[in-house]
């Protein structure tokens, strides 16, 4: 469903991404992971062409994204939640809802309010509030239900665990593998290994840019060596 062809990008003359390839197969969660400043944040936008990449090959269902603009890549079915979460934060839960809002496609499963509510119940006891009453779970939820709201086929998270309380990230495991059931592809950048582990059928790991590991999590913790090297602190 998604593919990376060599990859290469840039932040100015610092080049970030070396001939990255990795795919995401239909219904599958793929975790990349790495430690910091390996490249994980800017893999995920390069695939939505918020970064361009220098050279290579971004294909989604067999479109070609290099060529699209960011706002493109997003109509075609792909939702990005980013690090930064940005929610509207003087809208309420319901408006920045309505605010992700696009058709339904063919397929896919079809997410409404009572729908989202169901997954997210915080949010469902809070629909009202605007978004800078939410707590750091509570946004990160939020964002997550309003890009579902797009109705994506492909779903990128980056750091979705990262500075939540542990009973939110449980809550955001239970989310991954309910999306996981309705056959929702899903790349989760991440740093939490267990976290990883519990949501993905398979990790890539990145250092400097650069691919290390494609494989299942079995394969990884039989090769303890692999961790050592470019997952421990």
């Amino acid at each position: 469903m998604l593919e990376l062809h060599a990859i290469n990008s840039h932040y100015g003359r610092a080049h970030i991404l070396t001939d990255l390839n990795f795919n995401v197969g239909a219904g599958e969660v793929v975790s990349l992971l790495g430690r910091n400043g390996a490249g994980k944040t800017t893999t995920v936008k390069s695939i939505m062409q918020l970064v361009k990449p220098s050279s290579g090959t971004v294909l989604f269902e067999g479109i070609e994204l290099n060529k699209l603009a960011a706002h493109q890549v997003a109509k075609l079915g792909i939702g990005y939640v980013p690090e930064e979460r940005r929610i509207f934060t003087d809208l309420t839960i319901l408006e920045n809802l309505e605010v992700g809002r696009q058709p339904v496609r063919e397929g896919m499963p079809a997410w409404t309010f009572e729908r989202l509510f169901d997954l997210f119940p915080n949010l469902a006891e809070r629909r009202n509030n605007r978004g800078k009453a939410l707590s750091g779970g509570e946004q990160q939820m939020l964002s997550i239900a309003r890009t579902l709201m797009g109705n994506p086929r492909v779903l990128l998270l980056d750091e979705p665990s990262e500075g939540i309380a542990p009973v939110i990230v449980e809550q955001m495991a239970q989310t991954i593998l309910t999306l996981k059931k309705e056959k929702l592809s899903v790349l989760l950048s991440e740093q939490n290994l267990h976290f990883a582990r519990l949501v993905s059928d398979r990790a890539v790991i990145i250092e400097s840019g650069e691919k290390k590991y494609d494989g299942t999590f079995d394969e990884l913790e039989a090769n303890p060596e692999i961790r050592n090297a470019y997952l421990s602190i």
